[in-house]
């Protein structure tokens, strides 16, 4: 299957002043995330991408203006990005738009902290139905691209700390109520890869760093497009990463 790039949007105005966003219109990135999203774009920039798809909230959408116009700057030619629901923000209901100070201390923020798999937000979604969601769509769109493009195909999709570390918990198939575990900082790169037989995580919650390792190797002349080492299992004794084998 295709490898998916989750990026997380930058540092909001919302992040910086300890406010929970949720799904507010006209949140946008501040200075600096607007500097971590530039980043994030170079970074992918080694990488051919095929699509980027990207939650509706503005923040995603100014973050995914800077991916794609890194790709541009590397002489590939310029996506337009397709803007998918089901990774939207979770609707936070009643919580959204609070001081995170404040919502510490509700009753409910210990149950979101240690069993969010029984948390629905007052006047909003449970973290089930949005883990299910972020799930359902990643993993359609992951195997319409692998359809469309071949198994070495890149993809990018831009959301949000939740969305993200739902999808990497489902991943790593871990139980919902274990991915507060997980961290998901501004403008991070997390890998995933979609094989036949599970899901790999190759990276998570990364900030700078090459990641050219993951642009799809050259067909061989009179040779059908080499399939991605890890869709063969989990090497025993963990490999010898990227391009061992002569690729």
């Amino acid at each position: 299957m295709a490898t998916l790039l989750l990026v997380r949007h930058g540092r909001t105005t919302a992040n910086a002043s300890g406010i929970l966003a949720g799904r507010t219109p006209g949140v946008r990135l501040d200075e600096r995330g607007t500097e971590q999203a530039a980043r994030a774009g170079a970074r992918i920039a080694g990488v051919p991408i095929v699509a980027l798809v990207t939650s509706p909230q503005e923040r995603c959408k100014q973050t995914s203006k800077a991916v794609l116009d890194a790709q541009v700057a590397a002489g590939r030619p310029l996506l337009k990005p397709q803007t998918e629901k089901a990774i939207a923000e979770c609707d936070y209901g009643e919580w959204q738009g609070r001081p995170i100070k404040e919502l510490a201390k509700d009753p409910l923020w210990r149950t979101v902290q240690a069993q969010p798999s029984a948390v629905t937000f007052p006047g909003g979604e449970s973290m089930v139905t949005m883990q299910h969601r972020a799930v359902s769509a990643v993993r359609r769109i992951d195997a319409a691209i692998t359809a469309e493009h071949g198994p070495n195909a890149v993809w990018v999709a831009v959301s949000h700390g939740d969305i993200i570390k739902a999808l990497l918990a489902d991943a790593l198939g871990l139980h919902l109520d274990l991915f507060q575990r997980i961290n998901v900082d501004p403008a991070s790169v997390s890998v995933v890869r979609y094989a036949a037989d599970r899901p790999y995580v190759l990276s998570s919650n990364t900030h700078d760093g090459d990641l050219s390792w993951l642009t799809p190797p050259a067909k061989a002349k009179g040779r059908g497009s080499r399939k991605p080492a890890a869709d063969a299992g989990a090497v025993i004794g963990g490999g010898a990463g990227p391009g061992a084998d002569g690729s």
